[in-house]
């Protein structure tokens, strides 16, 4: 049996507390968990006292508290040049983040030759915060343009329909008005990032309802979802551009009746949703295309004449929350319909439905 080398035990040590330095600075220099990085600082540079501090002043302090003036001097002179600073019995060490400066790091009586080191540390897990908070923001970008994309041409059209059934059939019209009412309030809600299958599923069933009603019922619907991955959590509305794209881009080009199916699966760890139509298709060449546009842009069918709506969105949304080798998978061919087919983790840290 190997014996552990005298400093092993201590190099884990270490670097556990290097990942909960991390963990407490996940958001930020103003973040909660500040003081308690700044405690975890003092211990690992053997410190009388330490200092985080941000461009506007302290941010944190563990240890006796430092005399004003003296490590206001002390952050000045490493402000001023971007460089450590030495004002004994106080070092410092600027917080480059994203290539500015945002701080410093300030130890009094600390292990000085460490110093740098540990402040480059600083700098990173900084540096990860911002770069997460800046991939939620456009995450939250990527979300209001796809609600901004919900087509005015189906808005209009669902209006359409209840209107022209108000006379003929009343009670149809009421049922109508209250899915298109149910469908709006989804969409436009003010939840967080992520949803259930579950209520994604709801809102498409409402949403293929009002569709079904404007193609005179000529629309075959078919939805079938394995009940362990209803309570799975996704990003919001992921599934119905999906959907749209099918009546808009698949069935609304074919003459006579249409169908599309949308169903889910668990395999393995992974939750599966595929929704798939017989509609008139494409070329594989278009649906890369589409895939390849960027934050959702439009990309205009050379077939129909038609811009596809928000397929490029949400497979970027997917790859921003999952990973890279997340997405959608495109099945197409001309005169073949079509099949999307959605892949995700079952669970994954921080994708939590509200």
């Amino acid at each position: 049996m190997r014996r552990p080398r005298p400093d092993e035990g201590m190099t884990i040590r270490v670097l556990t507390v290097v990942q909960d330095i991390d963990t407490d600075l996940r958001h930020g220099l103003g973040g909660r968990g500040a003081p308690s990085a700044a405690r975890r600082l003092r211990r690992l540079l053997a410190a009388q006292a330490v200092v985080l501090a941000g461009l506007d002043g302290t941010v944190a302090v563990a240890g006796p508290d430092p005399d004003p003036d003296e490590l206001a001097a002390l952050l000045a002179q490493t402000y001023e040049n971007g460089t450590p600073a030495h004002r004994p019995p106080w070092s410092a060490v600027p917080l480059i983040v994203a290539g500015e400066l945002s701080g410093a790091l300030a130890v009094r009586e600390g292990a000085e030759a460490e110093l740098a080191a540990v402040g480059t540390l600083v700098s990173r897990s900084l540096d990860h915060a911002a770069l997460r908070r800046a991939r939620g923001r456009i995450a939250q970008a990527e979300l209001r343009t796809l609600r901004a994309q919900i087509s005015p041409h189906f808005l209009h059209n669902a209006l359409s329909v209840i209107g022209a059934r108000i006379r003929t059939d009343p009670a149809r019209a009421r049922t109508l008005l209250n899915d298109f009412a149910d469908y709006l309030r989804y969409s436009f809600s003010a939840q967080g990032d992520y949803a259930t299958v579950a209520d994604e599923l709801q809102a498409i069933q409402t949403y293929l309802e009002l569709q079904r009603a404007r193609f005179d019922d000529r629309m075959e619907l078919s939805v079938r979802m394995a009940p362990e991955i209803l309570p799975v959590a996704i990003p919001f509305l992921v599934i119905q551009p999906i959907v749209e794209n099918a009546v808009r881009h698949g069935l609304e080009p074919k003459p006579g009746p249409g169908s599309i199916s949308v169903s889910g699966f668990g395999e393995g760890p992974l939750c599966v949703i595929e929704i798939e139509d017989d509609g008139v298709g494409m070329e594989p060449e278009f649906a890369q295309a589409i895939l390849a546009g960027s934050g959702g842009r439009a990309v205009v069918s050379p077939d129909t004449g038609r811009a596809s709506v928000g397929l490029a969105n949400v497979d970027q949304r997917l790859r921003t929350v999952y990973g890279p080798e997340y997405g959608l998978v495109i099945e197409t061919a001309r005169g073949g319909g079509t099949k999307v087919v959605i892949r995700v983790p079952r669970f994954m840290r921080g994708v939590v439905a509200n």
